[in-house]
């Protein structure tokens, strides 16, 4: 990546070489052109939603703060800054559940794909600005709606848009200090067939009710032996896991996600109904044990970013099998079209359907 702040060698977290995925887009391009251009200046500068440190980099001389939800893309960040001979430490990397320090001066946000979590950013945001903050968004054309911009100028102040470039633009918002935001969003609750309320946070998947494909693997589960130790991997809002603990109190869950919206928002789920739960934010399964799990549940994801890949399911598989006991059990709800019963007998043994409808497929498979 060339910028004004210089030339950037940039990889993903997980790069495959067979996947022309940038770790930049025409947007982060555009945002750092601008902050040149205007010269853009402060003490305390912060980045919002850096897909995978692109930004943060190419900011390192600031001393930035990376406020981000995923742990995936700490350590993108991380893994670019040594990349370009910076010290990981000029980048403070934030987690979203906790808010980063103020008053900042600069600030960029990468539009997320969810309005609901660009919201809650806008508004938890809004404290540490000053009338002469610098507030930036930028996002491809297709991720900038008028309920994006209406979003900026109900939580921050005018909010006039660059002109598209590469098809990217920028939000170039004011901070109006007379203007006094209403409430951001507030957590969701809902309950399942059996009773059980469920926890959703902005930006966590089925936050505000139950998908379909979870519908259908709560309806195969397996039935674990007394004390068994069950895995819910890309955990999401926890219903998966408050399931289980629902019909077999005795049962040990480990609850995994890379989000950490989504972790806080388990660990009331889960709360509510398990005794015997911890939590990890994590990259699939790092820092859980060696075959120490009896069952792994998993509805993966398909998409990282916008971008359709199997790289991250692929990965969930290898850590579940990893992490299982031999003869312990991975059940995965998918969308049929995916294949993943050709891929699963990659890790594991006596791969079958254990249930299915037209849309998805729930398939088993058992650790040699």
């Amino acid at each position: 990546m060339t910028v004004p702040q210089g030339t950037f060698t940039l990889e993903r977290a997980h790069h495959d070489p067979g996947e022309p995925l940038r770790a930049w887009d025409a947007a982060d391009e555009l945002a750092l052109a601008h902050l040149a251009e205007v010269g853009a200046a402060g003490d305390r500068w912060l980045v919002v939603d850096d897909a995978h440190g692109a930004l943060a980099t190419a900011l390192a001389a600031h001393h930035p703060t990376s406020w981000t939800d995923s742990v995936v893309t700490m350590a993108a960040t991380r893994a670019n800054l040594e990349r370009n001979g910076l010290e990981p430490s000029t980048v403070t990397l934030a987690p979203s559940t906790s808010d980063p320090v103020g008053p900042v001066d600069v600030v960029v946000v990468k539009v997320p794909r969810t309005l609901a979590v660009l919201e809650d950013e806008l508004h938890r945001l809004r404290p540490l600005l000053h009338a002469g903050s610098v507030v930036v968004g930028a996002g491809m054309t297709k991720s900038v709606h008028r309920s994006t911009i209406a979003a900026f100028e109900g939580a921050i102040g005018p909010t006039p848009t660059s002109r598209a470039r590469k098809k990217a633009r920028l939000l170039l918002a004011s901070v109006d200090p007379a203007l006094e935001p209403g409430p951001g969003p507030a957590p969701l609750r809902w309950a399942t067939p059996e009773g059980l309320e469920v926890t959703g946070l902005p930006g966590v998947f089925s936050a505000s009710g139950m998908d379909p494909g979870t519908r259908l693997l709560l309806a195969h589960l397996p039935d674990p032996e007394p004390g068994a130790v069950a895995v819910d991997l890309g955990c999401g809002t926890g219903v998966v896991a408050a399931t289980v603990a629902h019909s077999h109190p005795d049962v040990a869950l480990v609850c995994c996600d890379d989000s950490f919206r989504a972790v806080a928002a388990a660990r009331q789920t889960v709360g509510a109904v398990a005794s015997d739960a911890t939590f990890h934010v994590t990259d699939v399964l790092d820092g859980v044990a060696d075959a120490s799990a009896d069952i792994v549940l998993c509805n993966p994801p398909f998409h990282a970013g916008g971008a359709r890949t199997t790289s991250v399911a692929y990965r969930m598989f290898a850590g579940a099998q990893r992490v299982l006991r031999p003869g312990g059990t991975l059940t995965v709800v998918a969308n049929r079209h995916l294949g993943h019963h050709v891929a699963l007998r990659r890790w594991f043994d006596d791969v079958t359907v254990v249930g299915s409808d037209p849309r998805f497929v729930v398939l088993r498979g058992r650790r040699r």
